[in-house]
């Protein structure tokens, strides 16, 4: 058999094609790909993460869950710490909210905390972790992805995988044009994927594919004159690695505007708890007032309303720009020392609580409300 890959004439505009070709030999395929990504993991990928073990699905869950649209080096910052307070399903299940908060605070997109805590719950009243894809699927916050790399880094199963990292490489590899995020593609991609993934082997090509796209086949500055793929990479042969995957045209992330107010009485700051809801859910933040973008002239602006109701002076104010994936939030933050009475009217106003700065480790708070917090510490 010819060590080459067999492609179509155009597939930047056969994908279709392609997924067939590649599902009808894909004993063939598999060889080239796999051997090529398994050799080059054996001797360079990631075998010591601290999730890398045999016979514990559960940490191997978890570290799924952190690393969704996470970087590995972020993510090893609060793995361990998490598992050292919540080391089994039941221990996490047994927590409350308010006691998981803290340990995921700074990893962002809370939601994700928020179902691997609903989802050890839902574990406890079946008994056991789940032993298949369906069981994995049927969780709050596992996804067809998530599920399986759970059966293969987890199980030591079958399982296939498709997070941004595989879908870069395959892109890339096949030179894949188009919109990969439509349901048509998306259902090709779960094809391709699924092919590729040799019979023996798989728990090692699963990790092995992921630390490709995230270590060589990178979105901005992929390192191809190491990569194991480029003999038979075809946006490498066509000079157009930067051209896949093909993005949907984006709009202008918006700009919003917020006034973050920093009430400090006795070297403590006020600290409210967001509604469970929404952005920050559930996490404890500094008084926030966003400003409408409806707003008239003739309505007069809530912040000055309420630091003239208080007779509030700032001491400081910073400029704090956060960025989320939907929006950039631009967070205008006033110092304001207060007098016991205007700290106890402010605090029934919020319904809030002062904590000293070194105590605020019992809490969890939102990584742009460390950034204040880190801005006025070093100030």
């Amino acid at each position: 058999m010819p060590n080459r890959l067999i492609q179509p004439e155009n597939p930047n505009n056969e994908f279709a094609q392609l997924v067939a070709n590649v599902t009808t030999d894909s004993a063939h395929y598999q060889q080239i790909f796999s051997q090529n990504l398994l050799k080059w993991f054996a001797q360079h990928g990631r075998h010591d993460l601290p999730w890398q073990v045999k016979d514990d699905p559960y940490k191997v869950w978890v570290s799924e869950i952190m690393l969704q649209q996470t970087q590995v080096k972020t993510v090893l910052r609060y793995f361990d710490r998490f598992m050292a307070r919540f080391p089994t399903v039941q221990d996490l299940a047994k927590a409350e909210w308010d006691e998981v908060a803290p340990y995921w605070a700074g990893l962002g997109y809370y939601a994700r905390a928020r179902n691997l805590h609903k989802a050890a719950q839902q574990l406890i009243s079946q008994g056991s972790l789940p032993r298949d894809l369906d069981g994995w699927m049927a969780l709050s916050g596992v996804g067809r992805s998530t599920a399986g790399a759970l059966m293969s880094l987890g199980l030591e199963q079958f399982g296939v995988i498709l997070d941004g990292n595989v879908k870069r490489v395959l892109s890339r590899f096949f030179a894949i044009s188009g919109d990969l995020s439509s349901s048509k593609n998306e259902k090709l991609l779960w094809q391709l994927a699924t092919a590729l993934v040799p019979e023996a082997d798989h728990a090692e090509y699963t990790q092995a594919i992921m630390d490709l796209g995230a270590t060589l086949c990178t979105p901005k500055k992929p390192l191809c004159m190491y990569c194991p793929m480029q003999t038979d990479c075809q946006a490498f042969a066509q000079d157009r690695v930067l051209d896949f995957p093909q993005k949907k045209f984006k709009k202008a992330v918006p700009i919003k505007h917020a006034d973050v107010l920093i009430i400090e009485f006795k070297n403590q700051w006020l600290w409210y708890k967001r509604p469970e809801q929404g952005i920050w859910g559930g996490l404890h933040c500094l008084p926030i007032i966003e400003q409408s973008r409806e707003k008239t002239n003739a309505q007069e602006d809530e912040f000055k309303i309420l630091i003239g109701k208080y007779n509030l002076q700032a001491s400081d104010t910073v400029q704090i720009k956060h960025q989320f994936t939907h929006f950039t939030w631009l967070l205008n933050c006033h110092r304001f020392i207060v007098a016991a009475d205007q700290a106890k009217q402010l605090q029934q106003q919020f319904s809030a609580q002062f904590y000293a700065i070194q105590d605020l480790e019992s809490v969890a708070i939102p990584t742009a409300m460390q950034k204040v917090v880190n801005h006025f510490r070093e100030s």
